[in-house]
């Protein structure tokens, strides 16, 4: 048996990354939507879009994952939680990104979905020197977007977890 088909095998047997995800709505019921500046995943410019999300730390709380990683991608922290999805959502990277992405530990992610309407002004948001300026910038650009338009921006991979989250959300997006 090869070492590829190997691989392979063991990628079924990988556990999921236990992550959140966010879904910030602005006071017009636009979600925001990031551009990410790289990483194994992103392999094309219309699908490099994504909304925030990241790692629970062990021992970590769900929800306050997510206002840590939010304000780590992006310094937003003037926010009101709306919702959550009730369920986690999964989703399996494909073979090759499987061995890149987390030093190729995980088979895919396991998420935790929160909405949140944020209540700052625009210029708290900052992706190049996100929370104070003490982590490193994931995003390089990034917008306000109409809710069913974020499907369409994401890898394909992820796109069946979005279809749920826009789905569970979207009644959010009434500003």
């Amino acid at each position: 048996m090869s070492k590829k088909h190997d691989k392979h095998d063991k990628h079924e047997d990988m556990p999921y990354r236990p992550c959140v995800g966010l879904a910030v709505f602005n006071a017009a019921g636009k979600v925001f939507v990031g551009r990410r500046l790289g990483g194994p995943e992103h392999v094309d410019a219309t699908h490099s879009w994504q909304m925030p999300q990241g790692g629970i730390d062990k021992g970590e709380e769900p929800y306050a994952a997510a206002l840590r990683e939010l304000y780590e991608e992006t310094s937003i922290r003037s926010v009101t939680k709306l919702g959550e999805v009730e369920e986690w959502l999964s989703y399996d990277l494909p073979g090759r990104i499987a061995g890149e992405a987390w030093k190729g530990r995980y088979r895919g992610q396991t998420q935790k979905w929160y909405a949140l309407r944020f209540t700052g002004a625009d210029a708290e948001i900052n992706i190049l020197r996100p929370g104070g300026g003490k982590h490193k910038p994931e995003f390089m650009d990034w917008r306000w977007e109409e809710i069913d338009a974020v499907v369409d921006l994401i890898i394909p991979f992820k796109r069946d977890v979005y279809v749920e989250v826009v789905k569970q959300f979207r009644r959010f997006a009434q500003g």
